[in-house]
């Protein structure tokens, strides 16, 4: 137990304040639905997007990250497009200013603008709801098996049972975990219930202002300890470079035998296959637009469709390179004083418990504290960030849709804090019955990510779709993405003994196009069987979001009542965008790994591209943000 007095000072202090701006911030946030769920759209754009980046640094995220960096070295750098971290450059280019064009509160809602009010919209309505709700619930519980990995070496429960004067065996060790989660939570439950949107930006700034200093720290620190010669004799043979070629070819049975073990039980060897599958679903996730999560709440928060895009391409300068710089260092750290690292959980290897326990090893007391008290944030500001998202969709797409539309503000502050506190049970339920990040992390990003891909690229960019086909898409990806899911957790045997090179972690990145394929052709029929949606709505829809794609027929008629009516033909200077700012992005991932392992020649090279990257997107992206 290194925690000392001070480190629990500083944690007290950031707990009080995130109480304090709940507490602030309450009563801006009952005066109407809109403060409450997105800030009365009053919060300016880069202040959404260090809240936005600042969920995305949590916990459970880094722990994976800094596991992925020890083991894989810069070809870890590709990994996190399982999510894909590159859809924020589609945000960026085009799609968060299409989807703030709307003036909605919930993605659920968008539905009625795309699809009308009839049945099959109130069914599209009913299925995005329900998705939004598993996503949710998925992610909360992420991110609480995350804290509980994280918390097991600060806190051991001899130590907290002791001072406690609780009986060591009142709770079971495996679930001891579980219950500091639930302390933190109630943190975040508090803030993120009381202040809605304004309180958790607040927070949110507020965390990522510890990270970076922590960030910052840490790295000196590892740079000062770490000699570039020490890591290059540490480290196997292509570990410091990013590229690939058709099997990943890093050997760690001379360094560290036990990696090995680790990479094979990850199924990343056949690297090219990977990337190949990663990459595909990637594309595709990104067209369909961001999923009803945190991420979406913040683009619909902004005061204009300018500033969503602004926000969007804020992320990824704030977030990387101030994340990075601490996932090199802790990763640089564990490598050269390995032996000295407590990976041991339940007799077994772990390397999810690479930083908390560098953390331990390397931090000088107060420093310790901070980030802690940085990373604790983290979870608080994913957890409040999430919360917030469920909320709406309950709140706003459930009770004042369908059980008491004319709900006084009191009726729906009430409902806001009750649907709050329900999330929050039940998610820390599904939180106890799961054991790995990596697990929950891959079964949400390719199982349930994928059952939400048809449907959503279909909807920006073709015309004929309507809401039957839009749910039938939904429901069989979202069965078919369950089933897979299931099979991954409970019978992965099953699909290797039928398919041997499909390793049992990556089953549902290798099943996606099989979810793709049953969600397109939910489409297509539920579409092709049913009328096309009326012609007001889907011609005031198309005027309003003006997306590129096949949109002829409502292009046609439009005209034929304005002719002075333009269609969007920026297609191929998105996409161009697109690639560049993907090139960029990563370069701001890579750029501060370079910095800690004093890469010098490749860091020259990595600024010269982001340099060039920033220079053509200020005339081809920034400069014309109006016509987009």
């Amino acid at each position: 137990m290194k925690l000392q007095a001070l480190d629990f000072l500083v944690i007290i202090l950031y707990i009080a304040a995130t109480v304090f701006i709940g507490i602030y911030f309450k009563r801006r946030a009952e005066k109407n639905k809109s403060e409450y769920l997105l800030g009365g759209n009053k919060m300016r754009w880069y202040m959404l997007g260090i809240s936005d980046a600042s969920g995305m640094f949590d916990i459970s995220g880094t722990m994976w990250l800094v596991t992925l960096m020890f083991v894989y070295g810069l070809k870890s750098i590709w990994i996190p497009w399982l999510w894909p971290t590159f859809n924020q450059i589609f945000l960026m280019m085009f799609i968060s200013g299409w989807l703030r064009k709307s003036n909605v509160t919930t993605g659920a809602e968008w539905i009625a603008t795309r699809f009308g009010t009839g049945k099959s919209s109130k069914l599209s309505h009913g299925v995005v709801v329900v998705f939004a709700l598993i996503i949710g619930l998925s992610m909360l519980s992420y991110g609480f098996v995350g804290l509980g990995k994280f918390l097991m070496l600060f806190a051991p429960w001899d130590y907290v049972s002791s001072a406690l004067s609780i009986p060591y065996t009142a709770i079971p060790l495996e679930y001891v975990p579980h219950v500091y989660g639930i302390v933190f939570t109630l943190f975040a439950t508090f803030y993120a219930i009381l202040g809605g949107m304004v309180s958790i930006v607040w927070a949110d700034i507020l965390q990522y202002s510890i990270m970076t200093v922590a960030s910052i720290t840490i790295g000196v620190i590892a740079m000062q300890m770490v000699s570039p010669e020490t890591l290059h004799a540490l480290i196997p043979d292509g570990w410091a470079s990013p590229f690939f070629g058709s099997h990943l070819d890093i050997d760690w049975s001379h360094k560290i035998a036990e990696v090995n073990q680790k990479i094979q039980e990850d199924g990343f060897s056949l690297f090219s296959l990977f990337f190949g599958f990663m990459f595909m679903k990637g594309i595709l996730s990104s067209l369909a637009g961001p999923a009803p999560t945190y991420d979406m709440q913040k683009i619909l928060a902004n005061r204009t469709p300018q500033d969503a895009l602004k926000m969007s391409g804020s992320v990824s300068v704030i977030l990387n390179p101030v994340r990075y710089f601490m996932i090199a260092a802790f990763a640089v750290l564990a490598i050269a004083y390995y032996k000295d690292l407590n990976l041991m959980v339940g007799g077994v290897i772990d390397f999810e418990q690479i930083l908390p326990s560098a953390m331990i090893q390397f931090l000088p007391v107060g420093l310790l504290g901070l980030l802690l008290a940085g990373l604790l944030a983290a979870f608080m500001s994913t957890f409040a960030g999430t919360l917030n998202a469920a909320q709406a969709y309950v709140s706003n797409d459930i009770y004042l849709k369908y059980i008491n539309p004319n709900a006084s503000q009191k009726q729906i502050k009430k409902t806001n804090y009750t649907v709050g506190i329900s999330v929050v049970l039940f998610s820390t339920l599904i939180g106890f019955t799961l054991k790995s990040i990596n697990e929950i992390l891959l079964i949400v990003t390719s199982a349930f990510y994928a059952s939400y891909i048809a449907s959503n690229v279909l909807k920006w960019y073709w015309w004929r779709f309507n809401g039957s086909g839009y749910f039938w898409g939904m429901i069989t990806g979202i069965l078919s993405g369950l089933i897979i899911g299931v099979v991954q957790i409970k019978y992965p045997h099953v699909i290797s003994e039928m398919i041997p090179d499909i390793p049992e972690g990556l089953i549902a990145l290798y099943l996606f196009p099989v979810t793709l394929i049953i969600s397109l052709v939910g489409c297509l029929v539920g579409t092709l069987l049913t009328p096309p949606t009326d012609k007001q709505t889907i011609e005031t829809f198309y005027a309003t979001v003006k997306p590129w794609g096949f949109w002829n027929p409502v292009f046609k008629a439009i005209r034929a009542e304005k002719p002075e009516f333009t269609k969007n033909t920026r297609f191929f200077k998105d996409m161009r965008n697109v690639a560049i700012g993907i090139i960029t992005q990563t370069c701001l991932v890579a750029m501060p790994i370079f910095i800690i392992i004093r890469d010098w020649q490749s860091l020259y090279i990595t600024l010269a591209i982001i340099a060039a990257g920033v220079i053509t997107l200020k005339f081809t992206w920034w400069d014309k943000l109006h016509e987009i």
